[in-house]
């Protein structure tokens, strides 16, 4: 048995496709960090079971949370802005119905969907994260960027993850803006520090290694588009850390 365990905030938009897509799941769990729009009220009309519960800044105890909340044996992370396909779908069934098998997770690839691209290149284009394991394999680490630390044998499935995010430039800053407060503030309770050529050699090397290296510039403009942005995500991190140790010190 296996359940879905979905993050949301302000989800709307992407709530209803999301649901539908793990229908088969026989638990679907919504963590939701106060939504303020129809989210909520979505998740209860399409009969899953929604928890309110502030992030506050960690989505690793947000995630953990969730999986204190199941109940079957298998856990599925998702986001509200992907999607699961039907090869994958049975990918999953025929993997975790094994009573006994050799693994205790699943590395899924995603495939990223941005402005009517799929892109193939670049930051998004090999993606491989740990979605599904055991409920007692491990926890979730680190406040933000968060990954899934299990213990025991894991494998990559074949078939991919679709994911839709960023829907326009706008949205896309405003998710950077909100993630580099966090990972600045995680950096700096670290004791890490910023100085001026990680701060101005970080970004151009971001961009360097996902346009260049990466073969971004095969994705055309979107790929273009996505080099700047986490050029600009790394900038910001490294900014607003050295501006937190800035303002420690006055």
């Amino acid at each position: 048995m296996i359940s879905a365990v979905i993050l949301t905030k302000n989800e709307e938009k992407n709530i209803e496709a999301c649901l539908r897509s793990v229908s088969w799941c026989d638990e679907i769990i919504v963590i939701d960090d106060n939504s303020t729009d129809k989210t909520v009220e979505l998740v209860k009309k399409s009969g899953a079971i929604v928890f309110v519960h502030p992030v506050n800044g960690d989505f690793s105890a947000q995630r953990n949370y969730g999986i204190s909340k199941a109940k079957t044996d298998w856990i599925f992370f998702l986001d509200a802005d992907e999607r699961v396909s039907s090869a994958l779908w049975y990918e999953i069934m025929a993997q975790t119905n094994e009573a006994i098998g050799p693994y205790v997770g699943f590395y899924v690839k995603r495939q990223d969907t941005m402005w009517g691209k799929v892109l193939k290149y670049g930051e998004t284009g090999n993606i491989r994260i740990l979605r599904i394991a055991k409920r007692n394999a491990g926890k979730w680490e680190g406040r933000v960027h968060e990954t899934w630390k299990v213990s025991g044998n894991v494998t990559l499935l074949r078939n991919h993850l679709d994911h839709y995010p960023h829907e326009t430039v706008e949205s896309f800053l405003k998710e950077i803006n909100f993630y580099t407060d966090l990972r600045a503030k995680e950096l700096f309770d670290k004791k890490a520090k910023a100085y001026l050529w990680s701060i101005i050699l970080y970004p151009l090397g971001k961009f360097t290694i996902n346009y260049f290296f990466k073969r971004g510039f095969m994705d055309g403009t979107p790929g273009f588009v996505l080099a700047m942005h986490m050029a600009l995500h790394s900038f910001l991190v490294r900014s607003k850390l050295w501006l937190n140790w800035h303002k420690n010190n006055d």
